[in-house]
């Protein structure tokens, strides 16, 4: 078998992926000890490492391939809100303060879940930069009643999606293996192995904590309260049979419902993955939309067309806090592929079944700091 046909790309003819992004899932296919690479629908170039796929490994882990924001992911809850009292405008000015410092008891929140010191200086209960978000949604429609009602969803009050990391956590292990390693792999059976695995387990439990904490602040802000849905990460490396399972940007689909956004702008789905296609997907699937243009490219594109103003509501009625001039721009919906084709080709490739798709309402970013 030679590298080239130890990749597959999970996307029809009617996906637009970048030769670049290609390039670079094949180029990671040579790693040795590299099995098999995967990209899913959303495959974009990253920094130097995909963005959008699944690798398998023998004998040995490649940290980079995780990147550093370990633990990142998606959660999603169930909240008390209403949809008929939703006020986007109220709900607008209330919300403030998430880019702040939390100021609750960071250590105990940590060890409940079964965490040591280490992370506890790190910026517990913050979105954070980039393309992560808070986001109260409306359900659109619901396509499977059953999984829905399993799921503890409900039809007329509005839920909750985070979009979250482990913040400088996963940033500080990963400079340390670089350091030390730079792009070469951990093998199996030395300190330095078990070391990172320990660390990287714990960043994703604080991820876990901090999307839960993100969830209380915002609905705090909005007296309400929620429940937690699921929680699924999208960037970890993991035990796949006798082998090891890198994920980046790429959500597991043998972990139960997963959700699938767009951009602000776009819907997002909840889906049930099915299980018989997991071994030709790597037991992965798209996180969302992916990237269409480059960070350094939107603002440029867009700033003719749109004034800031114009960019805090979206095509779908949705508001949109974001108070970083350029960081509006980059996340723009016209920066993200379309999502109605990334669902398409997950559900022709027999990876998902669809049980709900939501709205957005309100996407929280950041406030002036």
């Amino acid at each position: 078998m030679n590298d080239i046909t130890k990749t597959h790309i999970v996307a029809s003819k009617s996906s637009w992926i970048e030769g670049e992004a290609v390039r670079q899932l094949e180029q990671m296919a040579t790693l040795d000890g590299m099995v098999r690479a995967v990209g899913m629908p959303d495959l974009h170039p990253g920094k130097g490492t995909p963005v959008g796929a699944a690798f398998e490994s023998s004998k040995v882990i490649y940290p980079h391939l995780v990147g550093n924001d370990i633990g990142c992911g998606m959660g999603l809850w169930q909240t008390d809100i209403l949809n008929r009292k939703v006020k986007l405008d109220r709900f607008v000015k209330n919300l403030s303060g998430l880019e702040q410092p939390w100021t609750g008891n960071i250590s105990d929140r940590l060890q409940l879940a079964g965490l040591t010191h280490e992370g506890a200086f790190s910026p517990l209960g913050t979105i954070g930069g980039g393309n992560h978000f808070a986001e109260l949604q409306k359900l659109e429609k619901v396509y499977d009643q059953s999984l829905f009602d399993g799921l503890g969803l409900v039809d007329d009050k509005a839920a909750l999606l985070i979009h979250s990391g482990s913040r400088g956590l996963g940033e500080a292990i990963l400079r340390s293996h670089i350091a030390k390693y730079a792009g070469e792999p951990l093998h199996e059976g030395t300190d330095d192995f078990s070391a990172y695995i320990n660390r990287h387990d714990d960043a994703v439990k604080w991820a876990i904590v901090n999307r839960e904490v993100i969830a209380d602040r915002f609905l705090d802000c909005l007296n309400a309260s929620g429940t937690r849905v699921l929680d699924i990460c999208h960037n970890s490396v993991t035990p796949y049979g006798r082998h090891w399972l890198h994920r980046k940007g790429a959500a597991p689909s043998d972990k139960g419902a997963v959700v699938i956004p767009g951009s602000r702008g776009a819907i997002t789905y909840v889906v049930q993955p099915v299980r018989s296609a997991w071994d030709m997907s790597l037991c992965s699937l798209a996180h969302g939309a992916g990237r269409r243009w480059k960070r350094s490219e939107v603002k440029a594109k867009l700033s003719k067309r749109y004034k800031v103003n114009d960019l805090t509501q979206t095509k779908l009625g949705g508001r949109v806090i974001c108070e970083d001039k350029d960081l509006i721009f980059e996340e723009a919906p016209e920066a993200y592929k379309d999502i109605e084709q990334v669902m398409t080709d997950l559900a022709d490739a027999g990876l998902v079944k669809l049980i709900a798709s939501y709205r957005p309402l309100i996407t929280y970013k950041t406030r002036r700091v």
